[in-house]
């Protein structure tokens, strides 16, 4: 990967990523660097994803402006 990390992904491998689990979006809020995302992601990853709630959001956002950009 470059030196953006995941920012510098395909847009078509981000979609996928999301989709399979929003592996992006986890992967992304995870490796922010910030503590609210940090939480978020991890509370993400314990809750099943919370019913679907940030798969949803990640995804439209990566459909639209190709990168998560909801507490990431």
């Amino acid at each position: 990967m470059a030196k953006n990390g995941l920012k510098s992904l395909n847009l078509l491998l981000k979609i996928i990523l999301v989709i399979l689990y929003d592996i992006y979006g986890i992967l992304r809020r995870l490796t922010s660097g910030k503590a609210v995302p940090i939480i978020v992601g991890i509370i993400q990853l314990f809750t099943a994803n919370l019913f679907g709630i940030f798969w949803l959001i990640d995804l439209i956002t990566v459909l639209l402006k190709k990168d998560v950009t909801v507490c990431a």
